[in-house]
């Protein structure tokens, strides 16, 4: 089936049915066709015929169907004879050879649901006409009108794809069963010619698109070669030319720089890539090998190259071996030297980073003890008063001899001292500068040194503060001075957010729990405290809650932030040094508004499980 070009002489579809016509069965005579008077059969004629449409095959003439045409309206002496097929999309049939008076109607056709050559179709059989234009009145204009027509169906791979037909167009003559016989030999000889010349054409076509392809590919190859030349001669990356057994066959003057050898060394067959690699890149090398001889190439690694003073290269190494041979290959080799020398000096800036984040954090807990001053003086000042007059209590019952009350007076200096000196050694050790250094620690305990580090200024600003600490916390890893930093850090900004209220309630809340990670919109929904087995709880939750005056809604996102801050005289690196702490130890930490007021300030810390040996 084949498309064309719609022609004056082709019927609409959609204009093609109209009412009132005659019925099918009237205009039909193929019975009486096979009742009349046949003539002979003049196989003369008939192989004639045959040879005709056998010459135009081995010719392979391209419109065999126009010959085939011609030589229906030569054995049956009709008028006009032609060929109908269907279009790609099966809604029309299209003539694309006429032969006789119809002529001038080629390229015309009819459509495929209203018309002879449908019904044709549908009947699968061959069909005899009688004025049809009484049912097809489309073809009214189409002179010379039509008195009988003749079709029989067409067959390509035994599908029916059209129609062969013969018109007479009076009365003179008309069609018998030697016609129909004629004319079903002849569409069965032209159907095997036509799939035969087919097949040709479409061989024809496969070759020339072969060699098209073939020219296609050798012009790639040539400018693929030419590409391939070039990039070797740009020496942008060093490629060279190996053989298994280490000999370097060929390389460009970009590989030589890189090992700091001369064009007559590769000449002289001094350079061996086995030999200029080092003992420790040789296992890398046999582990490429091996992906060579299983795949024909290799991903790239790093390794390195000994130069020829001696100092060694770091390159990073791609390879693949040539087409058709399997100890043969080609190496791409890239110098990591300023990559190298690129790490190193962002890895040096790293560590400079941390350098000043640890002292930005020291300075942040000198500053914090800082503002504790009056309290911490108030908190030393109460055990050395007490160790004062309990020296005092020892004298005079020294004076009175009386030993055992001395005794007493003396253990009670000596615990005060103590107390005095626990106090001096936590505000030591969250001021001295010391490297982050983690170890098991009791959770709780390190929330009670802190509150007590701030009692004083609690009490000074009369804020009441309570406790709900889990008594089954297990023992956490991690930095006791880090982690005082932060709880201490969270206790100040809630007391000073508080120490500005003139009336309502000013209240301090500080609770431990474990809890169990789950999927949340925010992180404060990624944690609960669902009853769980033991071996199920996953993280501490800490929560520093208070009744001030809350958080600003429109400075929530930026709360954490390095330089925020909503205080008259802070730095805004409170909690920004908070939140990386303990994102360092493996937790979150974030804030949100408390109810009915006030703001609460939460972080989890993972709870880790220890082996004997005191490792997690």
């Amino acid at each position: 089936m084949t498309d064309s070009g719609k022609s004056k002489n082709d019927f609409a579809v959609e204009a093609s049915i109209p009412g009132g016509v005659v019925s099918l069965e009237s205009i039909l005579c193929t019975e009486e066709l096979r009742r009349r008077p046949s003539r002979p059969p003049d196989y003369e004629k008939e192989n004639h015929a045959l040879v005709t449409l056998a010459s135009a095959l081995v010719d392979s003439q391209p419109n065999i169907l126009q010959t085939l045409a011609e030589t229906i309206l030569d054995v049956t002496q009709c008028d006009s004879s032609g060929i109908s097929l269907l279009t790609n999309d099966g809604r029309r049939f299209y003539w694309p050879a006429i032969a006789g008076r119809w002529t001038p109607h080629i390229g015309g056709g009819t459509p495929r649901d209203f018309g002879p050559c449908g019904d044709v179709l549908d009947h699968n059989s061959t069909l005899l006409f009688r004025h049809f234009e009484r049912r097809y009145t489309y073809f009214l204009p189409v002179t010379p009108l039509i008195e009988e027509c003749l079709l029989v169906p067409f067959y390509v791979r035994g599908k029916a794809v059209g129609t062969i037909w013969a018109i007479m167009h009076d009365d003179c003559r008309k069609f018998d069963a030697e016609d129909e016989r004629l004319m079903s030999v002849l569409g069965q000889f032209a159907s095997l010619a036509y799939q035969t010349l087919a097949s040709i054409n479409d061989l024809k076509f496969q070759i020339a698109e072969r060699e098209k392809a073939e020219t296609a590919l050798q012009e790639l190859a040539k400018g693929l070669e030419a590409k391939v030349r070039r990039l070797v001669d740009s020496n942008i990356i060093g490629i060279v030319i190996w053989n298994f057994e280490g000999r370097i066959i060929e390389a460009n003057e970009a590989f030589l720089r890189i090992v700091g050898y001369g064009r007559e060394d590769l000449v002289s067959g001094g350079v061996s890539w086995r030999e200029v690699t080092p003992d420790k890149w040789r296992e890398a090398d046999e582990q490429a090998l091996a992906e060579l001889a299983a795949t024909g190439i290799c991903e790239p690694f790093e390794k390195e190259y000994f130069r020829k003073d001696g100092s060694r290269v770091p390159v990073l190494v791609g390879a693949a071996l040539l087409e058709g041979r399997r100890d043969e290959g080609v190496a791409f080799v890239l110098d990591l030297t300023e990559r190298k020398l690129a790490e190193e000096v962002l890895h040096q800036k790293e560590v400079s980073l941390r350098e000043a984040q640890a002292a930005l954090a020291r300075i942040s807990r000198v500053t914090t003890v800082g503002e504790l001053t009056a309290s911490i003086a108030h908190e030393i000042n109460q055990p050395l008063a007490a160790a004062v007059n309990n020296a005092s209590a020892c004298v005079r019952w020294l004076t009175v001899h009386n030993l055992e009350e001395a005794r007493q007076s003396a253990s009670l200096v000596i615990a005060e001292g103590h107390r005095a000196a626990k106090i001096i050694g936590r505000i030591r050790a969250l001021a001295k500068k010391a490297p982050p250094q983690k170890d098991w620690l009791d959770l709780n305990e390190t929330i009670g040194e802190v509150i007590a580090m701030a009692g004083s200024e609690v009490r000074r600003n009369r804020i009441s503060l309570q406790t709900q600490l889990a008594n089954d916390l297990p023992l956490m890893l991690g930095d006791r001075i880090e982690l005082q930093q932060v709880i201490l850090n969270l206790l100040m900004n809630a007391i000073e957010a508080m120490s500005g209220m003139r009336e309502g309630p000013r209240e301090l809340w500080a609770s431990s729990q474990k809890v169990t990670e789950v999927r949340g919109e925010s992180a404060e929904e990624r944690y609960e405290d669902r009853a769980l087995a033991d071996t199920e709880w996953t993280h501490a939750l800490i929560t520093m809650q208070d009744s001030g005056p809350g958080l600003d809604p429109k400075g929530l996102d930026r709360l954490f932030n390095a330089f925020y801050t909503t205080k008259p005289q802070g730095l805004g690196m409170g909690l920004a040094i908070s939140r990386s702490i303990i994102e360092a130890h493996g937790g979150r930490l974030w804030a949100k508004a408390n109810a009915p007021q006030g703001a609460v300030f939460q972080f989890t810390l993972p709870i880790l499980m220890r082996n004997t040996n005191g490792r997690c």
